[in-house]
């Protein structure tokens, strides 16, 4: 066992949240931390982990078909549409997690996530330009090095990246979009690396090296 990680009968060391039940390992293995740049997979995992804050990932991960069905795979325009007679049909959705708040601001954030791409600048200065979206807006906030974590309690769960995305996510009217959510965004997405050092997976997004620095 190396520190901080768990031997797998394979050979390879995970960390103990992907080491435990065979669905979080094939996560860990083939979808956690490798890049997503499109605006429908970035709308999706926010929404995901607006839905995670205050429970454990695995609930969400086995929910994750239910809410694709529920949410019209996360179609943006289709959930921007969503109306009042929607929420209810998903208040009694039994595939999904019926937290009212989290599905009014679900579809929110699809309207919020619209309204970006006809903005001539995304950041406060318009450094991003016209033609940029919601993808672009999240990538915009990777940092200049990643984190190098031995060991879980190394993994940091905000960052000046992540408040920053927060507040400018807020600016623009997205809702549960706190730095903590917006970190595990950023962890899901690629945009940082918080492999520990040692995982088979440190350094394989091609974004980062395992030492912490830009690929």
């Amino acid at each position: 066992m190396a520190d901080g990680l768990v031997l797998g009968p394979d050979g390879l060391h995970r960390p103990a949240w992907a080491s435990v039940h065979e669905d979080l390992r094939h996560y860990y293995d083939t979808e956690w931390g490798l890049p997503v740049r499109d605006e429908h997979g970035v709308f999706e995992r926010l929404a995901l982990e607006g839905f995670q804050s205050g429970l454990s990932w695995a609930t969400i991960l086995r929910r994750r078909e239910g809410f694709r069905r529920a949410f019209a795979g996360f179609e943006v325009e289709v959930v921007a549409d969503f109306g009042p007679e929607d929420v209810e049909r998903l208040l009694h959705d039994e595939g999904i997690i019926r937290h009212r708040g989290k599905i009014e601001a679900t579809i929110s954030n699809a309207r919020a996530t619209i309204a970006l791409r006809g903005l001539d600048g995304l950041g406060p200065r318009g450094e991003l330009g016209p033609g940029a979206d919601l993808a672009d807006l999240v990538w915009s906030h990777r940092p200049e090095r990643t984190p190098m974590p031995a060991t879980a309690q190394d993994v940091p769960t905000t960052s000046a990246e992540s408040i920053a995305l927060a507040k400018e996510l807020k600016r623009h009217g997205f809702r549960f979009v706190g730095p903590t959510t917006m970190f595990a965004l950023m962890e899901a997405l690629g945009v940082v690396d918080t492999h520990l050092l040692g995982s088979h997976r440190r350094g394989s997004s091609q974004v980062w090296t395992q030492h912490g620095s830009p690929a």
